[in-house]
């Protein structure tokens, strides 16, 4: 299949850097939907304002190797660069983003099967890498990129993680095994941020018993005490983490049940701007999920939007009014749609959808915003 847009276009060139036709820019990591080839994947910059006149459009696209299986894209703390994890090779690609078109650089991560999720220590300057597949965090250094060290994880599989500087403490998920989905984890791992010494391992198994496969874990931006959300995919449930300072560590407790909305695979937890609403996407049949954290010891659900299949990562709108869901998990049948719906975070109901990959025939697997946006999604 061939790529559907090409990077140098002289109105792509415009666009991106900053015409005034382009009312809002987000990269989105896609790739050939299945198994059919030959396959192609690419970082591609769309439109996704929905009333400008170009709207779903593609401006703009980076090739991409077709086995890297791109997966996710972190910014550093100084958004100078984007971090591209990648399913298929011991790699991590950086781009530096001071400048269009993006210019790239491929860390060698030898030790790293299945890169998943990459967390920043500003204080340190260092990066953190989980690796699903080695059962290892990979730690580089934020000016260099050189690799400073390999940690293997008391428990298989890391692949959500998240920093606390002031904390001094690096959380990571046990997930489950990607040669054997149904092999599956149930817990949460601590540890020293400077020292990458192991601290604690905490239980997130289901009430009755079974392993709750945490996916995902994000420190609320500014808790205090530190509170952190946890999403469970086996047990479709939120959990919380909260940091007791009289005992240094961590209590955890599930906070809610998506089961009884007919919910399943809760994944990715984001917050909005003055971190007072908290949105939780599950994958299947695909929602988002909009909570009230005024107090984020006590979350409440105010409502869920039908999304697709394989509601995954979002990004707000510049005004914060509207989510735009990217639906694709892992190009997983069934919850591969391809498709961006766009949530109206007012009334919680899907308003519109950018269908421009899914109709070529590819599935998405991320969205992220420029990083000049206020509403960036970080760990």
């Amino acid at each position: 299949m061939k790529p559907i847009c090409t990077l140098l276009a002289t109105t792509a060139l415009a666009a991106i850097a900053g015409s005034a036709t382009a009312e809002q820019t987000a990269v989105v990591l896609y790739e050939t939907k299945g198994t059919a080839t030959p396959r192609h994947e690419a970082l591609a910059f769309v439109e996704v304002d929905p009333e400008a006149p170009d709207f779903g459009e593609i401006l703009a696209e980076i090739p991409l190797p077709s086995d890297m299986i791109a997966h996710h894209i972190f910014y550093n703390p100084a958004r100078d660069r984007a971090y591209v994890t990648s399913l298929g090779r011991s790699e991590l690609t950086v781009f530096d983003v001071t400048a269009f078109p993006w210019r790239k650089t491929v860390v060698d991560v030898p030790d790293c099967v299945v890169g998943e999720d990459v967390a920043f220590s500003a204080k340190l300057d260092r990066w953190y890498l989980t690796c699903m597949g080695s059962s290892v965090i990979v730690v580089g250094d934020g000016k260099t990129d050189k690799v400073i060290e390999t940690v293997p994880t008391p428990e298989p599989w890391p692949h959500g993680i998240t920093v606390r500087d002031d904390l001094g403490r690096v959380l990571a998920t046990s997930t489950e095994d990607p040669v054997d989905p149904t092999v599956i984890g149930d817990s949460i791992v601590e540890f020293d941020l400077e020292t990458m010494e192991h601290l604690a391992t905490y239980a997130t198994t289901d009430p009755d018993g079974a392993p709750s496969s945490p996916v995902e874990i994000f420190f609320v931006p500014g808790a205090e005490p530190p509170v952190a959300y946890v999403t469970n995919a086996a047990s479709a449930d939120l959990w919380i983490a909260e940091w007791r300072p009289e005992e240094e560590r961590f209590d955890l407790r599930q906070a809610f049940d998506f089961a009884p909305l007919g919910q399943k695979v809760p994944l990715e937890v984001y917050f909005d701007a003055d971190a007072k609403r908290a949105y939780v996407t599950t994958t299947a049949p695909g929602h988002l999920n909009a909570f009230d954290i005024t107090d984020p010891l006590y979350p409440r659900h105010l409502g869920a939007a039908e999304t697709a299949p394989g509601a995954h990562h979002l990004a707000f709108s510049e005004d914060g009014r509207l989510a735009l869901v990217q639906n694709g998990l892992a190009n997983i049948e069934g919850i591969n749609d391809g498709s961006i719906s766009v949530v109206d975070l007012e009334v919680m109901e899907m308003i519109d959808s950018i269908d421009t990959f899914k109709n070529a025939g590819f599935t998405v697997n991320m969205i992220e915003l420029l990083p000049d946006s206020p509403h960036v999604h970080t760990h």
